[in-house]
């Protein structure tokens, strides 16, 4: 009765560990493999977001303007709108069909898993930098609308530097590309996309998409330390191996 009710006991201390860590996540559900302290440092290693008086951030501000231009696509900016939503269903979407099969959490739960907690261990590499820099955001320093609203006042002070959404989107295109190399191209394609509907929504400058870019690279090395990430991966290639026969 003392073991049972001891196991019982641990079994509970988990899954209540478990849920804390998932309650406090950018991403639904997700634990991550490392937390934001054990991630590399960003500001070590990458230079401080371009002043406002420097050549770069005339780049920032002409590619500001590219972004506004392409609003005028239907399509771009209904990708751009989409891009914004962080709920892991919706960003699984925009890979399905690269992929070839459909991610979801029934359907293929081992690289729903892989996917969710790698895109919030790779966010955590973003959170040091973004409240060090403080970077205005683009919408703020112009004073004008994103194709987002509603997102504003939530993501007003909230740094610029790095982009947490390319990041985001930059690792579910690398993590799938490691389970179906086949179709790295098209995945790939579409996590690149999904940092340059940041610029084009207004909620980042070009260099804070860069900079995510080389980041995600990081913030996946870093992953590959982790026995349980490492296991995790053997587990979704063999999901896909399975459904995609």
């Amino acid at each position: 009765m003392k073991r049972l009710i001891s196991s019982i006991f641990i079994v509970v201390a988990v899954w209540m560990a478990t849920a804390s860590v998932s309650a406090q996540t950018l991403i639904k559900g997700a634990v991550p493999y490392f937390s934001a302290e054990e991630m590399p440092d960003m500001t070590k290693w990458l230079p401080e977001p371009p002043t406002f008086d420097s050549k770069a951030f005339q780049y920032d501000i002409s590619q500001y303007e590219w972004g506004k231009s392409r609003r005028a696509d239907a399509a771009r900016s209904a990708m751009a709108i989409s891009h914004a939503s962080i709920d892991p269903v919706d960003i699984c979407s925009h890979f399905n069909k690269a992929l070839g099969i459909e991610i979801t959490p029934e359907n293929t739960p081992q690289i729903y898993r892989l996917l969710i907690d790698g895109m919030e261990t790779a966010n955590n590499i973003t959170l040091k930098p973004k409240k060090q820099y403080q970077r205005t955001r683009p919408f703020t320093y112009f004073k004008e609308q994103t194709l987002v609203p509603d997102k504003e006042d939530v993501l007003r002070n909230n740094g610029s530097y790095p982009s947490g959404h390319t990041v985001i989107g930059t690792t579910a295109a690398l993590l799938l590309s490691e389970i179906n190399p086949e179709a790295a191209n098209e995945l790939i394609e579409i996590g690149y996309q999904y940092g340059q509907s940041r610029v084009i929504a207004g909620y980042h400058w070009q260099s804070d998409v860069n900079a995510s870019r080389f980041a995600t690279s990081v913030a996946l090395a870093k992953m590959h330390t982790s026995k349980r990430f490492v296991k995790q991966l053997e587990r979704a290639k063999r999901e896909f191996k399975k459904l995609s026969r």
